[in-house]
């Protein structure tokens, strides 16, 4: 069994990232990948702007100003933001509101609450300013030409609103990964449907497609295949013709009725099989043929336990998906935490343990680590990774990858 470090660094030096690229609108990018460097065509901001609502004024001219003293001024323009400013008159101030122009001659703003409006449309001050005292200089968030977002960036609603800041109305973007996915198992049935003896929901189904949705893939479900070999071999075929990825969920261990992993091998490769990890040992990568071409559709084989599936695919689905994506940097956040609870005796495998962060900062673990109890997946709030044959003891720093990584 490959250790899980191993595992993945083998599925990401094997993920070749998709080369298409589509120009899209940049309300329409988010979550989808950066095919190309952004750089700002303009300064932001594009002029020196005021930082409060205020007076903007020559702090030379307020040099004497003080309690004792206050030295009075002429108002001699308004300026509300979006509208265009005069250059200061000399011996005045202007009447400036947040995020407005600074008046040319101007080098400070004195705000508000320092300042005392009159009816005769002056206005004293008490205290001299700094010169560059609330003003935000030109070009202080961006400088024209300078790279913003970088290509590989996964789109956020923040780098959204970073592109459109400097004016940016469509953005260069990879195509989205094209993924199919299907289920094996004849005991499966779809909520809805009575259950006979022996049946049970695919909870599987709605799981990943849902995991795959929030990566942005484009899906095709091929539902649920006998588990008839055959049957397996005919829907790989199918899904390698126009997919980039095939995910099947089941059928991957060694039993007489799991009949993935020799469809794989007839239909193309198993180049990796068996994680040294629990829950999910038995995760399977390879490729199938695309027709006669030579071309391949990478595969990955999930167990069908629904616990071992959802963190096999959290652990290694999501860093290849997002690769192929063109997103380089997959690794999510690991935070080093105090384990609340004692756990005796560590697995000979890599543990994933479900566990939730409590009111006093530390982790609880879930009771029942077993692999089929998908509720501990929701009462988590994220997966500890723990060493092969390690114990835990309460009070101890442990790895805690929070489920908000890994969804991301």
């Amino acid at each position: 069994m490959l250790a899980t470090a191993d595992a993945l660094g083998r599925l990401l030096d094997a993920a070749r990232p998709v080369t298409d690229t589509e120009r899209i609108d940049t309300l329409d990018a988010l979550g989808r990948v950066l095919a190309a460097d952004v750089s700002s065509p303009l300064d932001v901001p594009p002029m020196h702007t005021s930082a409060m609502d205020g007076y903007a004024v020559r702090a030379a001219d307020l040099a004497a100003a003080s309690d004792a003293a206050p030295v009075a001024r002429r108002v001699s323009q308004r300026i509300p933001a979006g509208q265009a400013a005069e250059p200061l008159a000399a011996g005045t101030a202007a009447r400036i509101f947040t995020g407005a122009t600074v008046p040319p001659g101007a080098d400070a703003v004195v705000m508000q609450e320092m300042a005392q409006a009159s009816d005769d449309g002056t206005v004293a001050f008490t205290q001299p300013p700094a010169a560059g005292e609330w003003i935000t200089r030109q070009g202080a968030d961006i400088e024209r030409g300078s790279v913003i977002l970088r290509a590989g960036t996964r789109l956020t609603p923040q780098a959204l609103g970073l592109a459109a800041s400097v004016g940016c109305a469509a953005l260069d973007v990879t195509r989205r990964v094209r993924v199919a996915i299907f289920f094996t198992g004849d005991e499966l049935r779809m909520p809805g449907e009575p259950l006979a003896p022996g049946a049970i929901y695919n909870s599987n189904r709605f799981t990943l497609r849902a995991l795959l949705a929030k990566l942005g893939c484009d899906v095709t479900d091929f539902g649920i295949v006998a588990d008839r070999l055959d049957a397996t071999r005919d829907t790989l075929r199918r899904a390698a013709l126009d997919h980039d990825l095939i995910l099947t969920c089941g059928g991957v261990s060694v039993g007489e009725e799991d009949h993935v992993k020799p469809a794989v091998e007839a239909e193309g490769r198993i180049a990796m099989w068996q994680i040294a990890m629990k829950p999910g040992k038995p995760l399977a990568f390879g490729a199938v043929r695309r027709g006669e071409g030579g071309q391949e559709a990478f595969f990955i084989g999930l167990p069908g336990n629904p616990v071992s599936s959802f963190c096999t695919f959290l652990l290694f689905v999501r860093p290849f998906v997002l690769r192929l994506a063109g997103v380089e940097d997959v690794a999510p956040r690991v935070y080093s935490m105090r384990a609340d609870f004692t756990q005796r005796k560590g697995d000979r495998r890599n543990e994933f343990l479900r566990a939730r962060v409590n009111d006093g900062g530390g982790l609880d673990l879930f009771p029942n680590q077993s692999s089929a109890v998908l509720t501990s997946t929701v009462w988590g709030d994220g997966l500890i990774d723990n060493p092969p044959n390690h114990a835990i003891s309460a009070g101890e720093t442990v790895r805690f990858i929070p489920f908000s990584e890994l969804m991301r």
